[in-house]
């Protein structure tokens, strides 16, 4: 299986789209994306790149299993 790599807040969403998630929103201290009852808390929009633990935990909370999200393109 692939290694799991950093990704730009822009692919994350991207990718969370896939995965029938809503654009994401602005509320709060943090963007959020909505699908159906889950509301799934953002990191802010910045120039770094999402470290790998914090793409895990968001995995966890939005329901998404490592080789789905390596699937998708």
């Amino acid at each position: 299986m692939s290694k799991i790599l950093p990704v730009s807040w822009a692919n994350l969403v991207t990718k969370l789209r896939t995965f029938g998630f809503e654009d994401p929103c602005q509320g709060g201290e943090h963007p959020y994306m909505i699908k159906g009852d889950l509301v799934l808390k953002l990191p802010h929009p910045h120039q770094k790149e999402i470290g790998v633990d914090l793409l895990v935990r968001i995995w966890m909370q939005a329901n998404i299993e490592k080789r789905d999200w390596l699937e998708v393109a």
